[in-house]
């Protein structure tokens, strides 16, 4: 699956606007306008497609969080979270990060992800669900593969949207 695919599908599932497609880039550092828009939500068979880069989708990923949340007041004294930044390798973990920006986003707790897991048809249990969420180097980390993506994108385009295949 590739990004323009999640992006796509995300955008679909929570019915987001060109115009607030654009703020979300914005939000999180990436200045697009909505014929940039357009193009990275085209197939790629589609003449005008552009290709969504790793960097352009952890912006949109960073923005939505904003979009949906706020932005992060930090307290005196208090550091700013790490970021984890995308691979640009193919066997990356950075499925597994846009499942963790996602579920931050959406202020998902392991119930609501476990729920939507089930609505786009996988069943799992909290410490598998866990497991995606840990760091790379822990010995319990797994892989979130792009059948879990798809999945998750599935379940929310049931749950937001009531459409069932």
């Amino acid at each position: 699956m590739n990004n323009n695919d999640i992006l796509r599908r995300l955008r679909y599932a929570l019915d987001i606007s060109d115009v607030n497609m654009s703020k979300i880039f914005e939000l999180g550092g990436h200045k697009i306008d909505a014929d940039g828009v357009k193009s990275i939500l085209k197939k790629e068979i589609d003449d005008g497609y552009v290709t969504l880069r790793n960097e352009e989708l952890k912006k949109f990923l960073d923005g939505f969080v904003i979009f949906k949340r706020g932005k992060l007041e930090l307290k005196p004294g208090q550091n700013p979270p790490v970021e984890e930044e995308f691979s640009s390798k193919k066997n990356s973990n950075n499925n597994n990060i846009i499942l963790k920006k996602l579920r931050i986003a959406l202020e998902y707790k392991s119930e609501d992800m476990l729920k939507v897991f089930k609505l786009g048809g996988v069943e799992m249990s909290e410490h598998e669900l866990s497991a995606l969420f840990r760091k790379k180097d822990h010995k319990n980390y797994k892989e979130c593969g792009d059948k879990y993506i798809r999945v998750f994108l599935k379940g929310l385009v049931t749950l937001y949207r009531g459409e069932r295949d």
